[in-house]
């Protein structure tokens, strides 16, 4: 095993950058819960926490070079792609220097730059985009992967069958990612899906397809890697079911009265940060003093990307039509 100068080795290293992240996504909406109750963030707002394993272990294996397409719960997904703390919570105040100008708000994150393609809110909206952009790799030669992330809710949508259909038909180097949090908005998954097996499902189309403990965020890098490994060797499309949890209601203006509390809390027993930490501190990878000064780092990060996004302008009235009609030239 390749150990370090400071002693850990590499897969120490992969197992505390992953639990950094998931830190930094947990702290960075918990902190917009506050800034919502206040009013300094508007609009809907949806949060992954209980989740953070999935981001972290998905976007930890892809390259910078590769495209991710993400949802309208996509905050953890931003961060965990590198998209900058302060562009995104500028975003969230609606300020020009946000990620989007401050023209997306929570649900449009986008970052060309990180090759970040949304931030969609309509659900499934972003398979045939992934599809379209693996097409374009594809057709130039280039061996890159384009990963999609998505709800279970999205499985019910046409736009997952034909996306898939079409993958698989054409051969395009794309990983779908479903993150399967059980509840499409306040249906549970058993209640709206004859066949509950989502994995199952796309491997009807002809593509590797198999589930992931996604409260596991080492267990989602291990299967992302071997995923984006075949992919780019020319398997065509894989499709991981990742199979997690949210601790919160679906959005902030959700009631949540369709699950049953006792079983929020029993999912909350495998919350996937306690559960590495722990591990890492078990094996020595990790100390406390370390995991305090992590900690720390993600508070200090956090307090400047909100004293950046409270500092900056919104965008100016003249530059209302911006970005809307195309000029002529």
């Amino acid at each position: 095993m390749t150990r370090r100068r400071d002693g850990l080795s590499r897969q120490a290293k992969l197992h505390t950058d992953l639990l950094r992240q998931m830190i930094r996504i947990r702290r960075f909406e918990e902190q917009c819960v506050e800034l919502y109750s206040a009013t300094k963030i508007r609009g809907f707002m949806h949060l992954c926490i209980g989740e953070e394993a999935v981001a972290a272990g998905v976007l930890h294996g892809l390259g910078p070079e590769d495209s991710v397409v993400s949802t309208y719960r996509e905050h953890g997904h931003a961060l965990a792609r590198g998209v900058p703390m302060t562009a995104v919570m500028a975003e969230m105040y609606g300020r020009s220097t946000g990620c989007s100008r401050g023209r997306g708000g929570s649900m449009h994150l986008f970052d060309t730059a990180h090759r970040f393609f949304g931030g969609n809110a309509i659900v499934g909206g972003g398979l045939p985009v992934a599809a379209g952009l693996a097409l374009a790799d594809s057709m130039r030669g280039k061996p890159l992967v384009t990963a999609c992330l998505f709800g279970d809710g999205a499985v019910a949508e046409g736009e997952f069958h034909e996306t898939l259909n079409l993958a698989a038909l054409w051969h395009l180097p794309v990983l779908f990612c479903c993150e399967n949090n059980q509840y499409a908005m306040g249906t549970a998954l058993r209640r709206s899906h004859a066949q509950t097996d989502l994995a199952m499902r796309a491997a009807s189309y002809g593509m590797p397809a198999w589930p992931v403990d996604g409260m596991n965020a080492v267990a989602v890098a291990e299967a992302t890697d071997r995923a984006v490994e075949a992919i780019r060797g020319g398997s065509g499309p894989c499709f991981l079911e990742l199979r997690t949890y949210r601790f919160r209601a679906h959005s902030m203006y959700d009631p949540e009265r369709y699950r049953d509390k006792a079983e929020v809390q029993r999912w909350k027993q495998h919350d996937p940060i306690p559960a590495l930490a722990q591990r890492l501190l078990a094996e020595g990878s990790l100390t406390q003093d370390r995991l305090t000064e992590l900690e720390s780092e993600v508070d200090k990060e956090i307090a400047e990307a909100v004293s950046a996004a409270e500092a900056a302008p919104l965008e100016p009235a003249a530059d209302l039509t911006r970005f809307v009609y195309s000029e002529r030239t």
